[in-house]
C-alpha cells in the first residue's frame, strides 16, 4: 500500500505509543484494502462507482445492471438491495447526493433509491437525433442531475425541486454547436462533474478526445484548454480546481489529474498514474487520499471474476 507522508506519521505514532504502553494502536491508524472485491460472479463487468463522506462505497454493473454496496475499511462489497432494476440489464454512472440517496443511470432510465434501496423515483429520457438514448454518466448539483448520453450528442437535465423531488429528464443541450464540422454519432458523451456551485459542467467525450466546458446559465460551451494534451476522459472527479480522470482509449490506461485555472477554462496534467495493474479502468472516486479505480474488464467480456476496484494514493493529497 502507498502511503502519504501524513499516514506514515500515523503508524509510525501508533508504533511507538503500543510500545510505550503495551497497548494497540488506534484504529483509525490501521491500513486500508488495496483491492476490493466486487463481485466473483461471472459477467458482472464493473463501470462506475461513488463513495460517500462516511465511507459508503457503490460500485455498478455494465454486464448485470446490479448496484453492490461496501465499505471503504473492508475488502467485500456486496449487491444492494436496489428496487426497481430488473428491467435495466446495464447499470452506468452512479453517485450519491447530499441527502444520501443513491442516483444511477444505466440504458434510457435515470434511478433514485433510498440508503434502504427503496426506488425514490425513476425517469426516462426520450429519444435523441441519433435514436434511442443510451444514458452513460451523471453529475449531481442542487438543484439538477445533469445526464450524458453516449448514444447522442445530447446532455439531459432532470431539476431537483425545493422538497427535493425530481423533475421530468429532459433535454437540456445539444451540443453539436460547440464543433459542427464534427460527425454527430462520434461525440461519445461520457464522464460529467459539476463544480461546487453548480454552475460549470465538465464533460468528457471520447470521440473528440476532450473535455468540454459549459456554463449552466446560459448552456455556453467551450473545450477546456489542456495544451496539446488528447484527453478523451471516461468517468471523471472534480475537487476543487484538481480534474482527476480515466483515460482508457487514445493513451496509456491509467488516472490522469490536470490542475485547472479558477474559471475551469485551461489547465495543465501534473500526474499520469498509469504504472498500476488497473484491468480497462472505466472512472473512479476519491476519498480521504486515496483514489478509487473501477477495474472493468470491459476489453474481454465477460472477463474474469473476481471484479474489483483498486486503492492507490492521490499524489495531490495536502498540495493547494
Amino acid at each position: 500500500m502507498r502511503r502519504t507522508p501524513a499516514r506514515t506519521a500515523c503508524l509510525t505514532a501508533a508504533v511507538l505509543l503500543t510500545a510505550l504502553a503495551g497497548a494497540p494502536g488506534p484504529a483509525a491508524a490501521r491500513d486500508l484494502p488495496d483491492t476490493y472485491v466486487v463481485a466473483r460472479t461471472p459477467g458482472v463487468l464493473p463501470e462506475g462507482i461513488a463513495i460517500t463522506k462516511d465511507g459508503t462505497m457503490y460500485v455498478s454493473s455494465d454486464g448485470t445492471g446490479v448496484l453492490y454496496r461496501g465499505r471503504v475499511g473492508r475488502p467485500d462489497l456486496t449487491p444492494f438491495p436496489a428496487r426497481g432494476l430488473q428491467g435495466r440489464p446495464s447499470s452506468l454512472g452512479v453517485h450519491t447526493d447530499r441527502r444520501g440517496r443513491v442516483l444511477s443511470v444505466g440504458g434510457a432510465t435515470l434511478t433514485v433509491h433510498d440508503r434502504r434501496g427503496r426506488l425514490l423515483a425513476a425517469r426516462t429520457a426520450t429519444d435523441g437525433p441519433l435514436g434511442a438514448p443510451h444514458l452513460n454518466d451523471l453529475a449531481v448539483t442542487d438543484d439538477a442531475v445533469y445526464v450524458t448520453d453516449w448514444a447522442n450528442p445530447v446532455v439531459h437535465r432532470a431539476g431537483i425541486r425545493a422538497d427535493g423531488t425530481l423533475g421530468p429528464l429532459e433535454p437540456w443541450l445539444d451540443v453539436r454547436s460547440a464543433f459542427p464540422q464534427f460527425p454527430a454519432r462520434y461525440w461519445l458523451l461520457n464522464g460529467i462533474v459539476a463544480d461546487a456551485a453548480g454552475t460549470t459542467l465538465l464533460v468528457a467525450s471520447n470521440g473528440t478526445e476532450a473535455v468540454w466546458r459549459i456554463d449552466t446559465a446560459d448552456k455556453g460551451i467551450a473545450r477546456l484548454d489542456l495544451g496539446e494534451q488528447s484527453f478523451g476522459a471516461d468517468g471523471m472527479v472534480l475537487h476543487g480546481r484538481t480534474l482527476y480522470a480515466v483515460l482508457n482509449y487514445g493513451a496509456p490506461h491509467g488516472v490522469y489529474i490536470a490542475r485547472l485555472d479558477e474559471e475551469l477554462r485551461t489547465g495543465t496534467v501534473t500526474h499520469r498514474l498509469t504504472d498500476e495493474a488497473f484491468t480497462l479502468p472505466t472512472t473512479l472516486a476519491r476519498h480521504g487520499c486515496r483514489l478509487y479505480v473501477v477495474n472493468s474488464q470491459l476489453n474481454e467480456p465477460p472477463g474474469r471474476p473476481p471484479y474489483t476496484v483498486s486503492a492507490v494514493a492521490d499524489p495531490t493529497c495536502g498540495t493547494a
